[in-house]
């Protein structure tokens, strides 16, 4: 909470690549383990085994912040390997911020579409990550 609220959509801020971006529509990020039950005798777990930790999330963004990333990155998302940085808080309103760093972001699709009607396109970007700081 910031004083005395929830973050709320306004309070969060996203660099890509290092440059504070404005058609930012969504984030969504998740790190997993593989965990898995250890059966011997009987038929209750003995203990749960930890395998590989991977990290992955899809960002939302305006056309025009994709095509501006892909001139950036000389023509093509999938080439490209970048940090994405998530604020949280507005420190012009005091709030001391919560940053999430995203280490290592390689687009996994470069997805379009457009529907009859929509006013801009909102493109979701998934990506893989190797660690959050």
């Amino acid at each position: 909470m910031i004083n005395g609220r929830e973050y709320g959509w306004e309070d969060i801020t996203a660099y890509v690549g290092g440059r504070d971006v404005m058609g930012f529509r969504s984030i969504k990020y998740t790190t997993k383990q593989e965990k898995e039950a250890l059966y011997g005798k009987g038929n209750k777990a003995l203990a749960i085994q930890s395998g590989n930790i991977s990290n992955d999330g899809e960002i939302g963004l305006t056309q025009s912040e994709v095509e501006a990333l892909e001139t950036a990155a000389g023509g093509s998302l999938l080439g490209i390997q970048l940090d994405i940085v998530v604020a949280y808080g507005d420190p012009e309103k005091g709030d001391v911020p919560t940053i999430h760093k995203l280490v290592g972001v390689q687009f996994t699709e470069d997805p379009r579409e457009a529907n009859q009607g929509d006013k801009f396109q909102d493109l979701k970007l998934p990506f893989l990550f190797l660690e959050r700081r």
